[in-house]
């Protein structure tokens, strides 16, 4: 009798304590839930000490969120174990020097470029021969260009008080977009009469800038007599505002020097029809009686012409200049019996190949 009553004693008293401790399971059994903890009781039900409760972290005033206990934050994922033969030297990747292919700061801007490839894709849709020398073509429009060109700026008529007379300014130049041979020449005279004026420069020419050339070479004057021969170093280019701008500096074989400032600008009315003002003046640092120059200004000549291009190779031209000699040059002209100042109508073609 006593073992049969034995179990039914012990499950009765077991069963307050079960329903006890059920709730707390259960809390304990949801996952990110952090409970407070239950306050002790005035007898604790059993002989073992609760561990202490950790304090919770204070909440700043401005979280909105003070006072609530969030759930814990996900933590970091787990970095996976390397696998073997992942352990490599700095600058090694799949077993290459990486660091070969990094240039030396050194050798930045002094290395030389690489050849140009001689294996041409379009060799196989196209003629070789036809594409070499498209290529060829292209090498000379883009940096090895070679070329050549004669113009005649002036080529004028002059109707003048006692005698037509006649001018001409031209120049040529062969070579490339840094150096050429430059080829200048200019005069004047009387219809029936000798020519009055006629000089021949022959200069190297070399690009100092997108817009300026720099030049250095010979000047001879053959009319009038006796002829001198000078040695020249000037610029000519392109100023701002389109203005064409040209200075020369002539030291002669006698010693003489002289100078020459020039310049033009083009005023499109139309897309033909040009406006053209331009200036020339010509100084002396000393008296040249010789040739019939004095020091300091000795002649300037101001003009304006209309040209209108037939085609860009060919435009006739009208307009009007006045020049004159100042100083002592204009001495020198009146005992020739000249005038030393005149206004004259012109008319001429500018043309350029």
């Amino acid at each position: 009798m006593t073992r049969l009553l034995a179990p039914a004693i012990v499950a009765a008293f077991a069963l307050p304590v079960s329903l006890t401790a059920s709730p707390a399971m259960a809390q304990q059994s949801m996952p990110g839930m952090e409970m407070p903890a239950k306050p002790p009781a005035d007898k604790p039900t059993s002989d073992k000490p609760m561990p202490p409760t950790p304090p919770e972290p204070a909440q700043p005033a401005s979280d909105p969120h003070a006072g609530h206990t969030m759930p814990d934050a996900p933590s970091a994922p787990e970095q996976p174990e390397k696998m073997p033969g992942m352990d490599m030297p700095a600058g090694e990747a799949g077993g290459h020097d990486m660091s070969a292919m990094q240039p030396d700061a050194a050798d930045v801007g002094n290395v030389p470029a690489p050849a140009p490839p001689t294996d041409h894709a379009a060799d196989a849709l196209f003629d070789p021969a036809e594409m070499a020398r498209s290529r060829g073509a292209l090498r000379r429009e883009n940096g090895a260009f070679s070329g050549s060109m004669i113009l005649f700026d002036l080529a004028e008529y002059q109707p003048r008080p006692g005698g037509d007379g006649y001018r001409w300014e031209a120049e040529a130049w062969f070579g490339g977009d840094i150096n050429r041979l430059l080829i200048k020449t200019e005069g004047e005279g009387t219809f029936g009469q000798p020519i009055e004026d006629v000089e021949v420069q022959a200069l190297y020419s070399r690009a100092i800038s997108p817009f300026w050339n720099a030049h250095i070479g010979l000047r001879h004057d053959i009319v009038p007599n006796p002829s001198r021969t000078y040695a020249v170093v000037g610029v000519e280019g392109m100023a701002p505002y389109w203005l064409h701008m040209t200075g020369q500096l002539f030291l002669s074989d006698k010693g003489d020097v002289r100078a020459r400032f020039e310049g033009s600008y083009d005023e499109r009315i139309t897309q033909k029809l040009i406006f053209q003002p331009r200036f020339e003046l010509n100084f002396s640092l000393q008296d040249m009686p010789a040739v019939g120059v004095g020091s300091g200004l000795t002649s300037f000549e101001l003009g304006a012409r209309l040209r209108y291009e037939i085609r860009k190779e060919f435009a006739p031209y009208i307009g009007v200049e006045w020049s004159g000699r100042t100083g002592d040059t204009a001495r020198y002209a009146r005992l020739a019996g000249d005038k030393p100042n005149a206004v004259n109508f012109v008319a001429g073609i500018r043309f350029w190949f």
